[in-house]
């Protein structure tokens, strides 16, 4: 590979605080499970108020897989904004710690580093109550045309999608990347994400994506259909490459003229923060390692296998020991 990088990712760079409820918590705040929703400052501080004790650690979807690369060994660049402050100096100590390079200036005014309350119930579904704070400021000039140009695949969370400044960049971004002959890549995030932008989501899909990240209630959402089955058959003909997951039911891999399906990777499930994130950086991972099809599934499962086994998002075990000892 001749880029510095593997994987440039681009997202919302957010502090999780992470707590275990019950589902009376998520009806008293008017949660809806296993969703992610935007809330004002407020509604996040009334929340925090009212959570147990809580576990705080960097996340942000883009983020995490920028983390999940690294931990199996690649190379991995990031941009997202934080502010100047407590929380954005953990961001950026935690993120290069684990060695994704990470060079976003922080913000020295405006809102404050963006936080992620993150609910999860018995049954091991996360709820998320978001605050953009500085992520949400994003814009043109954070996007560094230079590493876009020198990363093989430029990863793009949905949720950026929210904030039209946002949305501006990572459009940037992704004309740079193809202007240079590089990859565009894009995670739908979120079913509802999808239900807020699905005309300019399908757009990107079938006429700017080279690879597709997607869960079944996401891609079905897409298209506006009952089965995953359906979802394919419409999103077959346009995608260069998909990479489905269906939680318990693994991944499904589409090209224009081939299928593969892997099952899921064997774990306990203890918190479902992340799984899209990690598969993702496996997959992304084996793709630019030269891995065939089938192996970069394997590599999601794997990874997305151990960020679920524990609370929070990014891995607490090294992945490329545990790829080794799978023989990936």
């Amino acid at each position: 590979m001749s880029e510095k990088f593997q994987v440039l990712c681009i997202g919302n760079a957010i502090v999780d605080i992470i707590a275990r409820v019950d589902d009376a918590f998520l009806e008293k705040h008017d949660r809806i499970k296993g969703s992610m929703m935007l809330v004002d400052a407020d509604t996040s501080a009334r929340i925090y108020d009212d959570m147990p004790p809580a576990v705080e650690r960097s996340g942000g979807s883009a983020g995490n897989t920028a983390a999940g690369i690294a931990s199996l060994g690649g190379k991995a660049a990031y941009i997202g904004r934080v502010h100047d402050d407590q929380l954005g100096m953990v961001f950026r100590h935690d993120i290069r710690a684990v060695g994704v390079s990470y060079e976003t200036a922080p913000a020295s005014e405006g809102a404050p580093t963006a936080t992620s309350m993150i609910l999860v119930t018995p049954d091991a579904q996360r709820t998320m109550s978001t605050y953009l704070g500085a992520c949400g400021e994003l814009s043109l000039s954070d996007i560094d045309e230079d590493v876009v140009a020198n990363s093989a695949v430029t990863y793009i969370e949905g949720y950026m999608w929210d904030r039209d400044h946002q949305k501006e960049a990572v459009l940037h971004a992704m004309d740079v990347a193809r202007d240079n002959g590089k990859l565009v890549s894009i995670s739908l995030s979120d079913s509802f994400c999808v239900d807020r932008f699905r005309s300019e989501f399908v757009d990107l899909v079938e006429n700017k994506v080279d690879i597709l990240f997607a869960n079944e209630a996401e891609i079905t959402s897409l298209y506006q259909v009952d089965t995953f089955e359906e979802a394919m058959e419409r999103l077959r003909p346009h995608v260069k490459l998909a990479a489905l997951t269906r939680s318990e039911k693994g991944s499904v891999i589409l090209t224009a003229d081939e299928m593969v399906t892997v099952p899921a990777h064997p774990t306990t499930v203890e918190d479902t923060t992340g799984a899209g994130d990690l598969y993702a950086a496996g997959f992304l991972h084996g793709y630019t390692s030269g891995k065939d099809l089938e192996t970069c599934a394997k590599l999601g499962g794997l990874a997305a296998a151990e960020v679920i086994s524990h609370l929070g998002a990014r891995p607490e075990t090294n992945l490329a020991d545990l790829a080794a000892k799978e023989g990936l």
